[in-house]
């Protein structure tokens, strides 16, 4: 059986890292950090967790003509993921993200968007040939709005799942969330997106249910250290994380939605979708950096399966 094909489209940074025993307070500088330099963005990130999980995997971004942007460039393709649709933008600099980590795994992080701003709606529709032949498309927020939306109306009319990450967190207009196949919010997001504030499992479903009320039939809300909560149609699952101890939560949501989307390629329903990509999240927290502590399908398949 041909693989189906994952359409990322979405951001890529250059992630810069200090992870020290603590974060600083406005007007302090914490001294002895160790630093670290990794590349990430949102967009790139899944695009590697997907491919990683040896997802077919096309990445379309912008990055700029400088020494970050031909740094990522060769790291995608190191990873076997079809660069053909990232442009390179002659006005903007790469997209930067500073991030500081302390020693619980607990993170902020600070992001110049650079050339992922300038992702424009004409972009895409260089590229609607291409972009009409993927058989899923996953994105996030740190590209425009108008870009996402410009995306969703195509992927609509071809009848193309779209998986959106909605991060980081905003509010979402409601004509965008009905053209979704599947929306993937934490609890910070979901909270924006359904006004109820996700504590728990009850409080998870609650929030699903507003948000599938806007028409997005299914919803994955990731819960951290609690796992995940499905709605998928009118079927309700929660799938408990393995207790792990944390040393850096960055790229944990984009692992999860990269292999999420690896999954449903194969066929699984979003559910055992979501029982992998806990996993896989789960492996992806014991390690530092972005892109450097996602894992491939080997370690995944040989990690101690979710019940």
């Amino acid at each position: 059986m041909d693989k189906k094909k994952i359409f990322v489209i979405g951001s890529c940074n250059t992630d810069m890292v200090i992870k020290s025993d603590r974060l600083p307070t406005p007007g302090e500088t914490v001294i002895g950090g160790t630093f670290l330099m990794n590349p990430g963005g949102k967009g790139a990130n899944q695009a590697v967790a997907a491919a990683r999980q040896g997802g077919l995997v096309t990445f379309v971004a912008k990055t700029g003509n400088d020494v970050f942007g031909k740094q990522s460039l060769e790291l995608y393709n190191s990873e076997g993921i079809n660069t053909d649709l990232i442009l390179s933008d002659p006005k903007n600099p790469s997209g930067v993200a500073l991030i500081m980590v302390n020693s619980d795994g607990e993170n902020c992080i600070a992001v110049a968007s650079g050339s992922n701003a300038n992702l424009t709606p004409k972009d895409i529709e260089k590229f609607k040939t291409q972009i009409g032949n993927a058989d899923l498309i996953l994105m996030q927020l740190e590209i425009p709005i108008e870009t996402v939306e410009y995306v969703s109306e195509l992927a609509l009319k071809k009848k193309t799942p779209v998986i959106l990450n909605p991060a980081p967190a905003r509010s979402l207009p409601e004509k965008l969330l009905k053209g979704l196949f599947l929306i993937t919010p934490n609890e910070t997001e979901a909270e924006i997106l359904s006004g109820i504030k996700v504590k728990d499992y009850e409080k998870a479903k609650e929030a699903a249910d507003v948000i599938s009320g806007k028409g997005v039939a299914n919803v994955v809300i990731t819960m951290g250290s609690l796992g995940a909560f499905v709605k998928e149609g009118n079927n309700y699952s929660v799938i408990p994380a393995d207790e792990v101890k944390a040393i850096d939560t960055t790229a944990a949501g984009d692992c999860f939605n990269g292999t999420l989307c690896v999954g449903l390629s194969e066929g699984k329903s979003i559910t055992e979708s979501a029982k992998l990509a806990v996993k896989a999240s789960g492996l992806c927290v014991q390690k530092m950096g972005a892109q450097s502590s996602i894992p491939y399908k080997k370690e995944l398949t040989s990690a101690k399966s979710i019940n």
